[in-house]
């Protein structure tokens, strides 16, 4: 009894909460896979996992997912002569970075500043690629005044950031 409870508590306690049809699922999964590679002496593929339980591959993909426990990025994967090097160390993305975040954070309050036609300009030319006499044609004003309230809001967000 005190071990079911303390299976019930990791159970329901975990970081990662996963449906109880994935877990069956990934069961059934591993299961078949053990008995794949008694018959075969070899691994399965996904697609043969998928048609012996007749699932859909993304379905196997996903319960197999789930079934990996959560690694820390914190998690020494290297250590010689003093030097960690960790998962996060491994897996670096320069692209989306904390600092991109902030930037993109406040260049969107910079934005919520404008008025709602300098916002609309703006999404026009640089969202949507339009020109400057596209832009005035839609909205109903000269090229030069789109020009001008372009040049201003795009001056404004600059002194705001």
């Amino acid at each position: 009894m005190i071990v079911g409870e303390i299976r019930r508590y990791l159970r329901d306690n975990s970081t990662l909460r996963i449906s109880r049809s994935m877990r069956d699922t990934a069961y059934k999964v591993l299961q078949a896979k053990e008995a794949y590679i008694t018959q075969n002496q070899r691994e399965p593929s996904v697609d043969e996992i998928a048609s012996l339980l007749n699932l859909k591959r993304e379905d196997v993909v996903f319960a197999l997912d789930a079934m990996i426990e959560p690694v820390s990025l914190y998690e020494p994967i290297y250590s010689e002569s003093g030097d960690t090097v960790c998962v996060m160390d491994q897996v670096k993305d320069d692209k989306n970075t904390d600092d991109r975040w902030l930037e993109r954070i406040a260049l969107k309050d910079a934005v919520a500043h404008l008025s709602p036609r300098e916002q609309k300009i703006l999404k026009m030319r640089f969202f949507q690629s339009k020109t400057q006499m596209e832009v005035s044609e839609e909205i109903g004003i000269s090229q030069a005044q789109v020009s001008r309230l372009e040049k201003n809001a795009l001056r404004q967000i600059k002194k705001e950031l």
